[in-house]
């Protein structure tokens, strides 16, 4: 997750609050009846649940991040589920004997904070460690399952924390909807993957590794349904046929003829077939990098045959 969301915003604000008076901040909480620590004081037991503000985010969460994990817990009043999850989110702190603490924060009095996160459901859980998001889950889970993806950050985190110097990089935590999705495309379940990097791409439609791959599916399994001698059987004005033969040679690993039997039935059709087959090719264009030079070509091509 780190570098997918810039908290950078966030400190500059903290900075330039720093320079007028303030109001002094919210006391940390805690869920054990601890007696509460100062923002700027290293947590421990008495800390295990902090509220943060957008002003004491950049103390209360990325600094404390670079000697403690910082579990955020983003939440709302009218959220239900916020209000299933957050009590066990409370009592796995409070039980955490200092290897974390958790940051709750409530999105709709701290809208720059969830702007930073790119908050689009709630609740939305974040772990931060070194200033940087490394891991994140949005809605309910177990106690259980709670506890796994902490002890995994963690050991994932090794002896980085604390006083892990500011330029090391973490390994970045294994998404295991991706990794499922994977199982099942090795696998050589290709429905199951499909859906699997769909469900992904519909709830993240920022996840571009999802929505790529389930494309590149879409495609495999559409070309491998076709007769391979469609390439030589089909006729020239058949639509169907033509755009069939050219999964079949794009399959087979010959993108300039795939593209250039789309292109020639753009030049032969008009209306609703011309658009058609205009579509398909610029849905094969995003299997590949956009800078590939038989992609380029392509283009061109298309463009002139389109004026």
């Amino acid at each position: 997750m780190s570098g997918a969301v810039d908290l950078s915003a966030l400190k500059e604000r903290a900075d330039a609050q720093r320079q007028q008076p303030q109001r002094p901040a919210p006391p940390s909480r805690s869920v054990d009846g601890a007696a509460p620590s100062s923002p700027s004081s290293p947590a421990g037991a008495g800390s295990a649940v902090i509220d943060v503000t957008d002003a004491t985010f950049e103390t209360e969460v990325l600094t404390r991040s670079t000697q403690q994990l910082v579990v955020v817990d983003l939440w709302a009043e009218w959220c239900g589920p916020c209000k299933q999850l957050s009590p066990v989110l409370e009592s796995l702190a409070a039980r955490a004997q200092g290897r974390w603490v958790l940051a709750k924060i409530d999105v709709d009095a701290n809208q720059r904070i969830a702007q930073a996160f790119r908050v689009q459901s709630i609740p939305m859980v974040v772990a931060i460690a070194q200033g940087q998001p490394v891991a994140a889950f949005n809605g309910v889970r177990s106690e259980a399952e709670i506890t796994s993806w902490i002890d995994e950050i963690l050991s994932q985190l090794g002896d980085a924390l604390p006083g892990m110097s500011a330029g090391d990089e973490m390994p970045e935590p294994e998404d295991p909807r991706m990794a499922m999705a994977e199982e099942r495309l090795n696998a050589g379940d290709f429905e199951g993957a499909l859906a699997a990097y769909r469900a992904i791409a519909e709830v993240e439609p920022g996840n571009t590794e999802a929505a790529s791959a389930a494309r590149n599916i879409e495609f495999v399994m559409r070309a491998q349904a076709h007769d391979p001698a469609i390439v030589h059987n089909a006729a020239p004005h058949d639509v169907d046929a033509q755009l069939a033969a050219a999964d079949v040679l794009l399959l087979g690993q010959e993108p300039d003829a795939a593209f250039d039997r789309i292109i020639n039935v753009v030049k032969v059709t008009s209306g609703d077939d011309r658009t058609r087959a205009r579509t398909r090719l610029l849905e094969l264009f995003e299997l590949f990098d956009p800078a590939e030079p038989f992609v380029v070509a392509a283009r061109r091509k298309l463009a002139t045959a389109l004026y």
